[in-house]
């Protein structure tokens, strides 16, 4: 199946040369082609059963002259921590939520099927966003199993919207939408070799997703062209009444995130090199500097190097502040799911995952939602303490000191490393991946657009700012994308 864009996908439809229905249906037989059995990919925990009629839907408003917008007759695939109102469950992975049928769409998934997108499916996921256990493996979860990467069976995917980037990756869909509390939609998308945003905290909506942390989580979008990823952004980003994040954010509501990309926005920008990203492969840095003269190529202006002064000293802090808040958002997640909902709270989770041990825990534990339960309310000392030490070093001293010590657009780093082998006795190991934590706890935005490989396997660059300069980051990637693309 030849991957094209949204915008090349929309044009064959308006001349006749495609239908939804034949996308959809396109990707339904290649999902069963490579997604499932024993060599599989993984990357699909659950199809829609409604997708086709969505699609036949669509095409007759096109049909009849409506077109929604770019997103009319497009399949996406959602990481199945977001809920949906329709056949297809919410469960994070966790057989504790097997069956787990909200009666509400999350605020993003109403906004999708407001635009015309075609709700393909859920994603697999690392199990519970990987907030479960000490030893996790990316890309596990108990309901969907082992997500693999589609440039290497053998490797991860990386978490935890593993499924998400892997469904776009092996041209399973043609966009998807991840989660991120810290490096969930970036690692995936680099690892995999696709376009992730990881948005200003507070530009999508929250609610009806399952959280981790509500002063780091956000949704975000996955593409493989930085330009599909800024139309599906554009349909992500509105207020909602019940985030408070989202109200009364300084940035324009109407904002079009994929409008302005051109191949000069990076003229008279400058940016900054953070050095300190570097040095974790020699392959990785060899990979990165030819990126680098290209975008002096392109006529940015590189600041070489700089640093994030603070950088790790806020690894405590945000540790605290995940546990306290897991528990707390979580429980309301569950209490506001009704009285049929599988679980009430944290503690019946743990409890399940006991009794359930063998089907549920079979590589890792669940030693963090153990050390969440343990915790108090957010009104405690400790949890104000950690949550003001995690803004303060990551924000005011942090990237927004760097910015405005050296005049600074945006920071440029390598987002991570290949992908590594799975394995199920030592769980995940890292390769890099540092800068992802800096704009993830400062609730900043960040992305990741493919680089190159090593080996075969890919490698991404990031760019990272201060809050609400999402559009111009998304600029900066497209204009770099176009150097990069073969």
């Amino acid at each position: 199946m030849n991957q094209q864009g949204i915008r090349k996908r929309q044009q064959q439809m308006e001349k006749g040369e495609l239908t939804s229905l034949q996308l959809v249906d396109q990707y339904l037989e290649r999902i069963d082609a490579i997604d499932r059995g024993e060599k599989g990919i993984h990357a699909i925990l659950e199809l829609n059963p409604d997708a086709r009629d969505t699609a036949v839907m669509l095409d007759a408003e096109r049909a009849q002259g409506t077109v929604r917008g770019p997103l009319h007759g497009i399949p996406v695939v959602l990481k199945a921590n977001i809920d949906t109102a329709d056949r297809m469950a919410t469960t994070a992975g966790s057989l504790a939520l097997e069956g787990n049928h909200p009666d509400k769409d999350a605020f993003l998934v109403s906004q999708l099927r407001a635009a015309g997108a075609v709700i393909l499916g859920k994603a697999n996921l690392s199990e519970w966003a990987n907030f479960r256990g000490k030893r996790s493996i990316s890309g596990w979860s108990g309901l969907g199993g082992q997500t693999r990467n589609p440039h290497d069976l053998q490797r991860s995917p990386c978490g935890s919207s593993s499924g998400s980037a892997a469904a776009v990756a092996a041209e399973l869909c043609t966009i998807a939408v991840g989660t991120e509390t810290d490096g969930s939609i970036v690692c995936p998308a680099q690892t995999c070799g696709v376009v992730g945003i990881k948005p200003t905290l507070g530009l999508i909506s929250r609610s009806g997703i399952i959280p981790i942390a509500h002063s780091q989580d956000t949704a975000g979008p996955m593409a493989r062209h930085v330009e599909d990823a800024a139309h599906l952004l554009t349909i992500l980003a509105a207020e909602d009444p019940l985030d408070s994040a989202t109200v009364h954010i300084p940035i324009d509501r109407n904002v079009d995130f994929g409008h302005g990309l051109t191949p000069t926005a990076l003229r008279g920008a400058r940016l900054g090199v953070v050095r300190s990203y570097f040095g974790v492969h020699p392959k990785i840095d060899r990979l990165m500097e030819p990126a680098l003269d290209r975008l002096r190529d392109l006529g940015a202006e590189l600041v070489d190097p700089v640093e994030i002064s603070t950088d790790g000293q806020w690894s405590e802090s945000e540790f605290e502040v995940l546990l306290y808040e897991f528990k707390h958002d979580l429980n309301a997640y569950l209490s506001a799911l009704g009285p049929n909902a599988p679980m009430k709270n944290l503690a019946d989770i743990i409890d399940f995952n006991r009794r359930h041990a063998q089907q549920t825990m079979p590589h890792f534990g669940q030693e963090l939602m153990e050390m969440a339960e343990a915790k108090g309310p957010l009104t405690e000392p400790a949890y104000l303490k950690a949550l003001a030490t995690n803004h303060r070093l990551t924000q005011a001293e942090g990237i927004d000191a760097v910015l405005e010590t050296h005049r600074l657009d945006a920071l440029v780093a390598p987002t991570g490393g290949p992908a590594w082998l799975i394995d199920t006795v030592l769980g995940d190991v890292w390769v890099g991946g540092r800068c992802s934590s800096a704009p993830a706890v400062a609730g900043y935005p960040h992305i990741t657009i493919p680089a190159g490989d090593i080996d075969g396997l890919p490698v991404g660059i990031s760019f990272m700012s201060t809050a609400w300069t999402d559009a111009r980051l998304i600029q900066y990637a497209f204009a770099l994308e176009q150097t990069l693309i073969p």
